[in-house]
């Protein structure tokens, strides 16, 4: 695939490398093409060493330009992607504008275009760019992201640009060509977020999972070139790209959903932090308060974990500990009772795991373990994923049909 990589003026850019890097894995020939405000936060000269094309960025460049090399780049791409792409550039692709060599090429290519929004968090939501968002996209271009968390500004919210293995999982989707990865070829059904379970019309019981680490699975699912059905509980995250999105609420509904998804896939990832139990009747008018106390009748949610460990050719399973105290030691039990073939044991709490962007994990099996140090959701996702996958071929081999099966139920 011939790319034309569009670089804009955004603190992000200090990730264009790496998803250079990320690109060329896949097969890709980069072309990086520079607005001048790009070059304040990252040198041509580390972009070039990575690409190994020289780096455009003048439009007058009167060499270049004597073959109507603006032309010919706009022919050669099979897709321009921007990123990181700033609300200037995208207001200017809007308008029509083109005073620079980017925007120049975006008018005059034919290749599909995609833009990797990054920018502060009340930038993004302004009017002014959420309307140039709904035009780009009625145009059909594609909008990747962005993230939510914490930005460079010390805010948090929606604006971080993806991670650079994701853009570029989802860049080779738009022609079909995923290139390699770890999960080439496989269907993989991720569960995420919390469930909520009705009291009345207007209470539920749930708990603190805001889904980013499930969502960051399916991502990283996705970049290694799998084909992602997510089935979501109710969360506050933007869909990851090139997932299927299935939404429930209540146990009952996920179970159901994630039943429905399985029958043909080949790996199951189970990141929602299910309810493990529910009223016994959902009062059908408002609960008054009437009584200094009250009680609350609950029987138990279905297991979604014992339910597939239980299907007549077990995949291989992986589960995943959320603990307060004594971590290892219950987590070691759960892989034992629940005959699982990894898990994987995190600590939660109010100062950790929950409504974070960082986690840490211990990851155990029958006769090892693995520890990985507190990092960034994204990157603990593509390290589970990954060790996940090489236990998986290392039991099944390749030839198998894949049967990969990580139950979590902590975000």
């Amino acid at each position: 695939m011939n790319i034309v990589l569009g670089i804009t003026g955004g603190i992000a850019a200090y990730k264009a490398p790496d998803l250079v890097r990320r690109l060329r894995e896949r097969g890709a020939e980069v072309q990086i093409v520079m607005t001048n405000s790009a070059e304040e936060f990252v040198t041509s000269t580390a972009l070039q060493a990575v690409s190994g094309k020289p780096i455009r960025s003048n439009l007058w460049d009167k060499e270049a330009e004597a073959a109507m090399s603006h032309i010919e780049l706009a022919r050669w791409a099979d897709v321009v992607l921007i990123a990181p792409a700033t609300a200037e550039v995208m207001a200017r692709i809007v308008s029509g504008g083109a005073p620079d060599l980017l925007t120049t090429i975006c008018l005059a290519t034919e290749a599909p275009i995609a833009l990797a929004p990054a920018m502060n968090r009340v930038m993004w939501s302004n009017l002014a760019t959420q309307a140039n968002r709904e035009v780009l996209e009625h145009r059909g271009i594609h909008i990747i992201g962005p993230g939510i968390g914490s930005q460079a500004c010390g805010e948090e919210g929606a604006g971080r640009m993806l991670e650079p293995d994701l853009i570029a999982a989802t860049v080779f989707n738009l022609t079909g060509g995923k290139g390699q990865g770890l999960l080439e070829g496989k269907k993989v059904v991720v569960t995420a977020g919390p469930t909520r379970e009705p009291i009345d019309p207007v209470r539920y019981i749930t708990n603190r999972s805001s889904g980013k680490m499930g969502y960051a699975i399916a991502g990283a699912a996705v970049a290694q070139g799998a084909d992602v059905v997510l089935v979501s509980g109710p969360v506050n995250l933007r869909e990851p790209p090139g997932t299927e999105v299935v939404n429930v609420e209540s146990a009952e509904e996920m179970y159901a959903a994630t039943h429905a998804a399985i029958e043909d896939a080949d790996i199951f990832i189970a990141a929602a932090a299910v309810a493990d139990y529910r009223p016994v009747a959902v009062v059908k008018q408002k609960i008054k308060k009437n009584d200094e106390a009250m009680s609350l009748e609950l029987t138990r949610c279905p297991d979604i974990l014992a339910s597939i460990a239980a299907l007549d050719v077990a995949p291989f399973t992986v589960g995943f500990a959320a603990e307060t105290e004594n971590v290892v030691e219950y987590a070691r039990g759960k892989l034992e009772k629940k005959n699982l073939d990894m898990i994987i044991a995190n600590r939660v709490g109010r100062d950790c795991g929950f409504d974070r962007d960082d986690n840490s994990a211990i990851v155990l099996w029958d006769g090892g373990e693995r520890e990985f140090p507190t990092s960034s959701k994204v990157e603990l996702a593509r390290n589970l994923i990954e060790l996940a996958a090489e236990h998986f071929y290392a039991e099944r081999g390749s030839e198998t049909q894949p049967g990969l099966t990580v139950i979590t139920n902590n975000d």
